[in-house]
């Protein structure tokens, strides 16, 4: 049965297989083994390969005798869902303390073009709420 595919619905370890899938956009058991730190066993990554497909974060396709699992998000996707969830969570629905929290997190790692296409999006949204 299919999860509601959440990613707040992962454990630590998920969500590390998570992010290696994320960054190679699909892998092997073998390949996710190789590629996480402190892995489980062999069976234990497949087991968890199995239980993240079962919750609707991966699905998988044969090739030979493997099993290639690819994320049912894209990585835009599954980043919008994570972001509403803690926006609901942590900011009681509100995107805008969202938004400023995140600025002063990072206000001086941000380039002139992130600046920039932020003020566009402010200055759509002014527009879309008149």
């Amino acid at each position: 049965m299919k999860g509601t595919n959440s990613p707040m619905d992962l454990g630590r370890r998920e969500r590390q297989i998570m992010a290696f899938i994320y960054r190679r956009n699909q892998a092997t058991a073998a390949e996710v083994m190789a590629g996480i730190d402190n892995p489980p066993s062999y069976s234990g990554v497949r087991a968890m390969l199995r239980i993240l497909e079962e919750k609707g974060h991966l699905q998988h396709h044969r090739d030979g005798a493997r099993y290639v699992y690819t994320p049912t998000l894209s990585p835009q996707e599954a980043g919008h869902s994570a972001m509403s969830y803690l926006v609901k969570m942590f900011f009681s629905g509100s995107v805008g303390q969202a938004a400023a929290t995140l600025l002063d997190m990072k206000r001086s790692d941000l380039t002139q073009s992130e600046l920039d296409h932020l003020s566009d999006l402010i200055e759509q949204a002014r527009q879309e709420g008149r």
